[in-house]
């Protein structure tokens, strides 16, 4: 279409920006709370907040990943909190902590390749697959388990950072991450020039569930234990308010590792603030809604849905 180059410059610019604007009001926060906030520079805090920022991030780098390739996932948390729980549970039985992860990673990648095959075959538009997929893990969950939070041994934090190092050089530097970049810009031509489109996104969802679960693990490590009633918390809105305000489209096709890094630093740092400022629970969500409904809508205004994603039902 003529002129499309210049709008995809012009968005790419807007991208860039975004990710700017989203850094510097990061650090002008942190300026504030540092001189506003008691506290809020001990050490105690700031290694709450990288850990806090440690899970969250984990878990948008996955859903940055699938919302690339233009598609969304809200298994995540479900994901998580059962595919841990179910390897600490199976431990409980004589099994090796180790091989008890293995089998949770097995679990979640399995309940992964049934999610990305009712998107990408079935065809279930990929917020409704999800949702009902993330209520039916939880749910099987509960019924197996008879706790609701389950302790393991002490493990080391796997690093947020080297998970975002290895998806940002998996997007940019590999075959395929391209590939997940061409699927979201424009699934119709990608699927008309011969892309493996289906096996694509199959694929996305099934390495999305294992980064969910290795977001678990981390959390377990942290605290040594899983609580499944997390599935119930506002974390997995947490997770796309992150991706949306880092600047990753969700018409697909744009942004990367950098946009969540982005994203995560500002909504860890908003998170700690209101949370030392004694902000109710109710009146965090309400204002972190309020900001991911306005992001949305930016992104809605620069990234148009275009007639083929309208038509598909896709968000």
């Amino acid at each position: 279409m003529p002129g499309s180059g210049k709008s995809d410059d012009r968005r790419l610019g807007f991208k860039a920006s975004q990710e700017v604007v989203v850094v510097a009001i990061s650090v002008v926060m942190f300026l504030v709370f540092s001189a506003t906030l008691n506290n809020f520079l001990s050490q105690g805090n700031i290694i709450a907040i990288l850990k806090n920022v440690s899970i969250l991030g984990t878990l948008a780098v996955g859903m940055g990943f699938v919302v690339v390739g233009r598609g969304i996932d809200l298994t995540m948390v479900a994901v998580m909190v059962v595919g841990v729980a179910f390897s600490i549970w199976i431990s409980t039985w004589g099994i090796d902590f180790t091989l008890a992860v293995i089998c949770g990673a097995i679990l979640v990648a399995a309940i992964g390749l049934f999610t990305g095959v009712m998107v990408a075959v079935a065809e279930v538009p990929p917020i409704f697959a999800t949702l009902a997929i993330a209520s039916s893990v939880y749910g099987s969950g509960r019924i197996v388990f008879a706790s609701d939070v389950l302790y393991a041994p002490p493990m080391s934090v796997v690093i947020f950072g080297a998970v975002a190092a290895l998806m940002g050089l998996f997007l940019r530097k590999t075959r395929f991450g391209r590939l997940v970049y061409a699927t979201g810009d424009n699934p119709n031509a990608a699927r008309t020039t011969g892309l493996p489109t289906r096996p694509i996104i199959v694929t996305q969802y099934v390495i999305s569930a294992l980064i969910a679960f290795t977001a678990g693990i981390i959390m377990t490590g942290l605290v040594t234990g899983i609580d499944t009633r997390l599935y119930n918390s506002s974390l997995i809105y947490d997770v796309l308010l992150v991706v949306v305000l880092g600047g990753i489209g969700l018409s697909g096709g744009q942004g990367g590792v950098r946009n969540v890094i982005a994203g995560t630093i500002l909504v860890g740092i908003l998170t700690n603030g209101m949370t030392i400022l004694n902000f109710s629970y109710t009146s965090q969500n309400l204002i972190k809604s309020v900001i991911l409904l306005g992001a949305l809508a930016i992104d809605a205004i620069i990234n148009p849905r275009d007639e083929q994603t309208s038509q598909s039902g896709d968000i």
